[in-house]
């Protein structure tokens, strides 16, 4: 049956990709011929800062000074929820070799980036968890060298929570550098940093077009665009807790979806006429943010029953997938498609964003479709590796030839060929593609 549109969104999250890429695309060509110094003016003439671009030792523990102790304590805390989440991760990725036939060994190795840059988002809101997502999983894949930059404010510098939290994951280098200015330092190895291998963490549409444009010449974790949540419940949810989880993702950004999906109307009707008088009371920027997203991209979608709950869901692909329904163990092994999942009341997106353990830098845009979030394993290498003795190289160099030979392909026939006469040099071998 057709899906019940109780609030139907106005707009689809979109970005003016055409000017955003001819910003970025002149940015990096400008910073790529101009190095440092190049970076040094946009750090100046875009975040209206005069200070050092890599912190000094002095630096960073003048900024741990200036962090709470009950805060250094949380952020402690959330650090190693997520180390030993990402460690559990590693030791699920095995190194292996079999051999496949006699004589014939391979084998799979993983091996971790060399160096990577970690984008820690400090404009609107100062993203201390991002830090912490990314240095500590990069850290535990085992990378040699990690730079973090985050945007500095005018006159000021780095958020001292930030610095504390890259400092305390592991970060080898902080560099106090904003949008593509960051990301390209990172990516081209200015300021005595190694060019990163991969370069990962949320940021505005610039970073994203920065990330999307140099993706090829280094890895990216994701292409990422604006925050997306999405809730199911049925009637067994608090109205109230579902609003407040709805208007906690809509602060992101005047431009995040957040879809509420349910089989019942009760519920839903409640939850539309909670959402805005939630929002009226956050802060002027969340408020402006949340009041927008919740007007211009929000939707409520009254489905027949769990099934097609389901079904729009994995349709949608959500960054972030709530949970607040009965039987939890059928959704979890019902649901196929989303960045992060939250089964129950007990856990919300928040939880993950900031402390639980689970990475938080996740896919959006319905990315979720075809790819997790960020993990040990995006920071990882997975390589194959083969061995023969002569006896084994046989049957493989003949089925080589053979198959080389439809193909067209007579250079690579031969490098069977040779094989083939040297290692056995008194056996006649039928190696043309007729047979």
């Amino acid at each position: 049956m057709a899906l019940n549109y109780l609030k139907k969104a106005a707009k689809t999250a979109s970005t003016d990709a055409g000017e955003t890429r001819e910003i970025v695309q002149r940015i990096l060509g400008d910073i790529e011929r101009g190095g440092d110094e190049a970076a040094r003016r946009y750090a100046v003439e875009l975040d209206k800062y005069e200070g050092n671009i890599v912190l000094t030792r002095d630096e960073i523990d003048a900024a741990r000074a200036q962090v709470p102790q009950k805060l250094q304590d949380d952020i402690r805390f959330a650090h190693d929820n997520v180390r030993r989440f990402a460690e559990a991760q590693r030791a699920s990725l095995s190194d292996f070799q079999v051999e496949l036939v006699p004589g014939l060994t391979t084998g799979q190795r993983s091996i971790p980036c060399r160096s990577v840059g970690c984008y820690v988002p400090g404009g609107r809101y100062s993203h201390v968890a991002s830090a912490i997502m990314t240095v500590t999983t990069a850290r535990v894949a085992g990378c040699q060298h990690v730079t973090a930059c985050s945007p500095p404010r005018p006159g000021v510098g780095i958020n001292p929570a930030i610095i504390y939290a890259a400092d305390l994951c592991g970060a080898d280098r902080i560099l106090s550098l904003g949008g593509v200015q960051g990301i390209a330092a990172m990516a081209f190895g200015l300021f005595n940093s190694p060019p990163a291998d991969i370069l990962v963490g949320p940021g505005n549409q610039f970073v994203a077009e920065a990330k999307r444009i140099l993706f090829g010449r280094v890895g990216i974790d994701m292409f990422a665009g604006p925050t997306d949540s999405l809730v199911l419940a049925d009637g067994s949810a608090d109205p109230m807790v579902v609003a407040t989880d709805l208007v906690g993702q809509a602060e992101h950004g005047y431009n995040s979806p957040v879809w509420l999906v349910t089989d019942n109307e009760k519920l839903a009707r409640e939850v539309l006429d909670l959402v805005p008088v939630l929002i009226a009371t956050l802060p002027e920027v969340n408020r402006m943010n949340a009041e927008a997203a919740w007007r211009d991209y929000a939707e409520v979608i009254l489905c027949a029953d769990r099934e097609e709950m389901a079904a729009t869901s994995d349709d949608y692909a959500p960054e972030h997938l709530t949970v607040q329904a009965g039987d939890l163990d059928w959704w979890l092994n019902r649901l196929k498609c989303y960045g992060s999942l939250f089964l129950g009341e007990e856990t919300t997106v928040a939880f993950g964003d900031k402390a639980a353990g689970p990475n938080h830098v996740l896919p959006t845009s319905g990315a979720a479709r075809y790819t997790g979030g960020l993990s040990v394993h995006k920071y990882m290498k997975v390589v194959t590796w083969q061995r023969a003795t002569r006896e084994g190289a046989r049957p493989i160099a003949e089925a080589t030839a053979r198959i080389s030979r439809l193909e067209g392909m007579e250079g690579h026939a031969r490098t069977a060929d040779i094989r083939l006469k040297k290692y056995f040099p008194d056996t006649a071998f039928e190696l043309s593609a007729n047979g």
